[in-house]
């Protein structure tokens, strides 16, 4: 017998409830939406209409996955960041609330100025900082920057789905290496360098640890591997009243804070997610 768009969702609601997800309401409804090939505010539209035969399956296999522990966001391919609709695959992290921070931050340095801001999305990833900061800083111009080459075709692919080719742009290269001849100066620097001592990278929950690329998580013995050559290589991209704002672990804010400080900069702050962790350290020239 045929079942309706809402009687489908019901189930997947009620079994995603039962296997104890947290956010059984809303992972059913991106599940359910996402087989049904429609957004959320379309498939909510249509909950009364009758599925295809073959919807249910589908939802069951869909619904399969996430029961293993793969994360809802590689599931459907997609996910949103600050209202920023994104392309996600796992060749990228799925970008996180306690990120939000940093864009936070950022719309709040230049709230009020004048101008067109130049800002770098160093460790860009998906481009989900670069692109929220675009999206809602219609005068900035943004240079998205990663060494993997499969996390920036998904962010140009991020650029192009928010129609930021004009402001935005995605380079190639190591922050572990020298900036890139001609990339100009910035006026902030935004960056989210994996920060996970390598050790503590197994005790991660497996949804994280087996689905998410280690190349992002990994920091190195004590998380900072990528955060130093950034400070002490990167900070010849920013202008001389330049903001540098990196994303870190618990614990991290004094070791980071300390080589912000030997690198010049000046008026640093620890800023804390909404969990009360010190999240992002913004130092300025």
């Amino acid at each position: 017998m045929a079942k309706t768009y809402n009687e489908i969702y019901i189930e997947t609601r009620k079994t995603l409830k039962n296997a104890g997800v947290e956010a059984f309401g809303l992972e059913a409804r991106l599940l359910v939406a996402q087989a049904a090939g429609k957004t959320v505010a379309q498939f909510m539209r249509d909950l009364t209409l009758y599925a295809a035969p073959d919807f249910a399956d589908r939802v069951r296999e869909m619904t399969r996955r996430r029961l293993e522990g793969e994360p809802v966001a590689y599931i459907t391919g997609g996910w949103e960041f600050y209202g920023v609709p994104l392309e996600i695959t796992r060749d990228v992290l799925i970008p996180r609330p306690d990120t939000e921070v940093i864009v936070e931050a950022a719309i709040a340095l230049f709230a009020g100025k004048n101008g067109k801001p130049r800002i770098l999305d160093l460790c860009a990833g998906s481009g989900c900082i670069g692109c929220a900061l675009a999206v809602h800083m219609p005068g900035a111009r943004v240079v998205l920057v990663d060494n993997d080459h499969k996390a920036m075709t998904v962010c140009r692919r991020n650029v192009q789905k928010n129609n930021l080719e004009m402001r935005a742009i995605c380079i190639e290269a190591d922050a572990t290496q020298k900036p890139p001849m001609l990339l100009g100066k910035f006026d902030l620097l935004v960056c989210n360098a994996p920060y996970i001592p390598t050790a503590e990278i197994e005790t991660l929950d497996a949804s994280v640890k087996d689905y998410e690329p280690y190349r992002a998580l990994d920091g190195g013995e004590d998380g900072l591997d990528i955060i130093r050559p950034v400070i002490a290589l990167w900070k010849s991209v920013l202008r001389d009243s330049g903001t540098i704002m990196l994303e870190i672990g618990e614990g991290q804010a004094p070791a980071v804070t300390e080589l912000l400080s030997q690198a010049g900069f000046a008026e640093i702050e620890a800023l804390r997610d909404t969990g009360g962790t010190e999240r992002v350290i913004v130092g300025h020239l």
